[in-house]
């Protein structure tokens, strides 16, 4: 009996700290976050913005956006926090979604913009081939985990 209990209490244990190193690991290794003023560049040529906001349908209190977004011809700047994670993406759409199935379902129609790789503020280049006019909406997905996190409308 005692081999069991040391053997969950262990095992639980175990887990948390594979959770927990899951979840730091991105927070640690993220590169530095651009500043207000290279936001702001963005934003003085942006043709469009809108907000990530925490409380959409699809968002929980791990996997969230809070903050605005700056969309030119050439970047899309954001101005703001999401929380911590690994290997999201930065996803186009021509149509709003704000869970998982609405992500899954549409996925086929977006194009993704690239990578984020910082929580607080992002700056993301776009190829010559994007034209953020066909879309309305950004959309932050965790790619290894399959996990929406925010959504915003910017037309």
């Amino acid at each position: 009996m005692k081999k069991m209990l040391l053997l969950v209490t262990h095992g639980v244990m175990l887990l948390i700290g594979f959770a927990t190193g899951i979840y730091l690991l991105p927070i640690l290794t993220q590169p530095p976050a651009p500043d207000d003023k290279m936001v702001g560049r963005v934003a003085s040529q942006a043709l469009f913005t809108g907000q990530f906001q925490p409380d959409l349908k699809g968002s929980d209190a791990l996997h969230y956006g809070d903050g605005t977004l700056y969309v030119s011809n050439a970047m899309i700047s954001f101005s703001g926090s999401i929380s911590p994670g690994p290997d999201y993406r930065l996803y186009l759409s021509p149509e709003f979604v704000e869970t998982k199935a609405d992500f899954l379902a549409k996925k086929s129609m977006m194009k993704q913009a690239g990578e984020v790789k910082t929580f607080d503020n992002f700056i993301v280049t776009l190829h010559d081939d994007i034209d953020p006019a066909v879309y309305n909406t950004a959309i932050v997905w965790c790619e290894a985990f399959g996990i929406f996190i925010t959504a915003g409308k910017y037309q």
